[in-house]
C-alpha cells in the first residue's frame, strides 16, 4: 500500500511539473460559463448515469409542475406554447421533465375539447453542456410523443447561454421549468478574495461554521445579482400570466450554515484536505478554488422576488429529500456529485488527481449516511408572471 502511495505522488508530481513547464497552469479567475457543466457522454461518472437524485426530485413534484400547467391554461389556450427547460443538462432528465409538462397540457385541451398546440420546446444550458447526446436522443423523444397524441407538432431547439443572461426573444414563453440548476451562480464571487488576491475562505470550498462573515456575504450579494438578473430577463421573455416551475437547493434557517446545508461542499472540503495532508495537492489549490454557488434561504429568495416584482408566488415549499428514499448509498451519492463539479474541479486542480480526492470523498460521505445526516432541502417556486 505504501509502494503505491508512493507510485501515485511521483506520478503527480511529474505531471505538475510537466504543466508549469508548459505553462498550463490555470492561472486568474475561473470562466464558469465556459467551465460550469455536467460530466458528458453516458460513461461511468457521466452525469446521463449518475443524475438519480434529480431525477427522484422530478417525480416528487411532478403533481406541483402538473397543478402549475393546468392553472396557467385556466383561462387561455394559446394555440402555440413555448415552453424552456433553463438548465437542462442532458441524459433522460431532460425529457423526463418535458414530458410532464406536455402530458398536462395535453390534459387540459382534451378536457375542453380543443386540438393540440404546437409545442417550442426550448432546452437552454450553458455552451459547454453536452447538447449532442441530446440530439441523438431526439428521435426516440419524437417516438414518445407521438404516444402522447402530439406527432408532428413537438419542435425542440437548443439554446447555448447562461440563464443569468437574456436567452428568449419577447413574450415568447408561456411555460419555464428550471430543477437543480439556480443554486449555480454566475460567477465565483469576487468578494472571497482580498486586495492582494488572498482566499478569505481559506481551506474550504463553500460557506462553513469556520468561514469569517465576509466570505457569507460575499456568496449572499453573488446570489441577490444573479437571481436578480434571473427575474428580470425571464419577466421579458414570459408572457403575461405564464409559470415558472422553479426547483432549487436552499436552507432552511437564516444562519448561513446549519445541519443540512452545504453538506456535500463540507465533506469534499475535507477530502480536499486530507489529500492535501498526504502531499498531492498543494495548500494554494485549495485556497485558490471556491465553488461557484449558494443554498439561499426562504427570506433572500423572497426578497428579490418582491424587490424585482414581475412575478407573483403562487407556490413555495421547502422539501427535505434525503437520498437514501432513492434506495441508493453514499457511493452513489458520491457519483452524483463528480458528475456534477468534476468538469469544475478537474479544470483547477488537474485530471490526476480526480480519483483519489472522490476516493477520500466517498469514505468520507460514507460516514455520514451511517449517521444518517444526509438531507438536502430543496425549495420548489410556482411563480405567475404578473405584469
Amino acid at each position: 500500500m505504501e509502494v503505491a502511495t508512493a507510485l501515485r505522488m511521483n506520478v503527480v508530481a511529474e505531471r505538475r511539473i510537466f504543466r508549469q513547464c508548459c505553462s498550463l497552469e490555470k492561472e486568474g479567475p475561473m470562466d464558469v460559463a465556459n467551465v460550469l457543466r455536467m460530466n458528458e457522454g453516458t460513461g461511468k461518472m457521466s452525469y446521463a448515469q449518475n443524475s438519480w437524485l434529480q431525477k427522484h426530485g422530478i417525480e416528487v413534484i411532478k403533481p406541483i409542475t402538473e397543478e402549475a400547467v393546468m392553472n396557467m391554461l385556466s383561462t387561455h389556450f394559446p394555440e402555440r406554447l413555448g415552453i424552456a427547460d433553463l438548465g437542462c443538462s442532458s441524459g433522460p432528465n431532460t425529457f423526463s421533465a418535458l414530458t410532464i409538462i406536455i402530458e398536462a397540457v395535453c390534459t387540459k385541451y382534451e378536457q375542453v375539447s380543443l386540438p393540440m398546440p404546437e409545442f417550442l420546446l426550448y432546452l437552454n444550458d450553458l455552451p459547454g453542456n453536452d447538447f449532442n447526446s441530446i440530439f441523438r436522443s431526439l428521435p426516440s423523444f419524437y417516438e414518445m410523443m407521438k404516444e402522447t397524441g402530439v406527432p408532428e407538432s413537438c419542435f425542440v431547439a437548443a439554446v447555448a447561454s447562461s440563464f443569468y443572461c437574456r436567452s428568449f426573444p419577447s413574450n415568447s414563453l408561456h411555460f419555464v421549468h428550471s430543477s437543480y440548476s439556480l443554486h449555480w451562480l454566475s460567477q465565483v464571487p469576487p468578494a472571497l478574495y482580498d486586495e492582494y488576491g488572498k482566499s478569505l475562505n481559506k481551506g474550504n470550498v463553500y460557506i462553513t461554521e469556520d468561514s469569517p462573515a465576509s466570505v457569507t456575504y460575499a456568496f449572499l450579494q453573488q446570489f441577490r445579482n444573479d437571481f436578480s438578473r434571473f427575474l428580470k430577463f425571464r419577466s421579458q421573455e414570459v408572457v403575461r400570466d405564464g409559470c415558472m416551475v422553479l426547483m432549487f437547493y436552499g436552507r432552511r434557517t437564516k444562519q448561513a450554515v446549519d445541519e443540512e446545508s452545504g453538506v456535500l461542499w463540507t465533506t469534499l472540503s475535507q477530502a480536499i484536505k486530507n489529500l492535501v495532508s498526504k502531499g498531492f495537492i498543494e495548500d494554494e489549490k485549495l485556497d485558490s478554488f471556491d465553488l461557484p454557488y449558494y443554498e439561499p434561504s426562504a427570506e433572500e429568495v423572497e426578497e428579490e422576488l418582491k424587490r424585482e416584482g414581475s412575478f407573483t408566488i403562487l407556490h413555495f415549499e421547502q422539501k427535505p429529500i434525503a437520498p437514501w428514499e432513492a434506495n441508493k448509498n453514499a457511493k452513489n451519492l458520491a457519483l452524483i456529485t463528480r458528475a456534477a463539479v468534476e468538469p469544475l474541479m478537474k479544470y483547477h486542480f488537474g485530471e490526476e488527481v480526480m480519483d483519489m480526492i472522490f476516493e477520500e470523498y466517498t469514505e468520507l460521505m460514507q460516514l455520514d449516511f451511517d449517521e444518517g445526516k444526509k438531507k438536502l432541502i430543496h425549495f420548489v417556486l410556482v411563480l405567475k408572471r404578473s405584469n
